[in-house]
């Protein structure tokens, strides 16, 4: 095995060793690559939390004048709990060319590719800046990032292009589906079962907006692009719906929680448009011809844009030649390069590992895939060095 994958490896292990799921700290694993920049005599700044729990770090390194590019990867990971591991989740555990461990594959391995690569880069003179933009809280839907984008040209350098290092086997996504979260509350009326005319059952009126939720997908309009996208459609998805206290009563209230995953170009806001429509239209009057204060309320909890790079994006040209690819393709998936984009940074998402991997038990990253990874990396510094 190669020294450099050897010590991408090593480095790796230290990464996985921190449990870094989303509802717990992640700065333990923050001090240890701040420790690690400052070996190599890399200044660092945070962006943490009001509470200080949590905190995205961005660091630079060559000259301090000119954009550069950037390298961004999130710190944490998703839960373990519930999930079948044959091997210790939070110890890297190697079997055939397989590295297991909880956020090998999403996304420790890019970070750990990074951190290798490091010294090798500042081997020589940079003739333009590196950027690494490290953050917390992606997998709960991409909001710590924004805290740190939202200092970019300000108290920190603004990179004039961004690689997102999502695990795409190191093939180039120039374009991705967004996610917009939705609670919908239905206030109905209580009344004994027996009597049911005089009661406004929330949970079947919930049920008539979940079924119209499905006709609001069906009549979407054709998009042209939609097949470049598995599945090829903007789609709705009710991920949990809750109410009633008792059999014999007439239940009061009801909650449901769905989302959107609108293709680029597709507004989340014309589809809530349309489901509120309905409500109004046809749900509420029926209801309020009961009781006047029965209501239907949706309200949006977390809007991801969709991401697309554009024609002649300087990320992808650049992912291009970092990756050694020509052709790019479109994922289902969100990331936080839509946020990137929407702060005025072109980029592109490519990194190690396959998103098959992620989030499941025995999540593994191929060594094979580090090795792409790392050859990337080669790239990289001889860019920086060559301007």
């Amino acid at each position: 095995m190669p020294a450099n994958i050897q010590r991408t490896i090593a480095i790796l292990e230290d990464l996985v060793a921190f449990d870094t799921t989303s509802s717990k700290t992640n700065i333990p694993i923050i001090e240890y690559i701040e420790a690690y920049y400052a070996q190599l005599g890399i200044t660092s700044h945070r962006v943490p939390t009001d509470d200080g729990l949590k905190s995205s770090l961005f660091a630079s390194i060559g000259p301090s004048k000119g954009t550069g590019f950037g390298l961004s990867a999130h710190t944490d990971v998703v839960p373990v709990e519930g999930q079948d591991w044959s091997t210790d989740p939070f110890k890297l555990t190697l079997k055939g060319d397989k590295l297991y461990g909880r956020g090998s594959c999403d996304m420790k391995g890019f970070i750990a590719c990074i951190l290798e690569a490091l010294p090798r880069w500042l081997e020589g003179e940079l003739t333009e800046p590196l950027h690494i933009l490290l953050s917390y809280d992606e997998e709960v839907g991409c909001t710590g990032v924004r805290p740190m984008i939202a200092e970019l040209g300000d108290r920190l350098p603004k990179p004039r292009a961004i690689i997102v290092g999502e695990p795409t086997s190191m093939e180039v996504v120039d374009a991705h589906k967004g996610a917009t979260r939705f609670v919908t509350e239905v206030a109905g009326c209580e009344a004994h079962s027996s009597m049911s005319h005089i009661g406004v059952n929330a949970i079947e009126y919930g049920a008539r907006f979940v079924a119209h939720l499905r006709e609001i997908e069906k009549n979407l309009p054709a998009n042209p692009h939609a097949n470049r996208f598995t599945p090829p459609k903007t789609t709705l998805h009710v991920g949990k719906m809750s109410g009633g206290r008792a059999m014999n009563i007439v239940p009061r209230e009801c909650r449901i929680d769905w989302e959107v995953r609108p293709l680029p170009g597709v507004a989340s806001a014309d589809i809530l448009a349309a489901a509120n429509r309905f409500a109004d239209v046809d749900l509420i009057p029926e209801m309020r011809a009961v009781d006047p204060d029965a209501n239907i309320v949706t309200t949006a909890t977390n809007d991801i844009p969709a991401f697309d790079a554009g024609r002649n994006s300087e990320a992808v040209s650049l992912a291009f030649a970092l990756a050694g690819q020509n052709d790019t393709s479109a994922v289902s998936y969100m990331t936080e390069a839509s946020w990137f984009q929407h702060g005025g940074c072109p980029t592109v998402v490519c990194g190690p590992g396959d998103i098959a991997q992620a989030h499941k038990p025995d999540e593994f990253i191929a060594v094979s895939e580090l090795e792409k990874c790392g050859a990337a990396m080669d790239r990289l510094g001889a860019r920086l060095r060559a301007g």
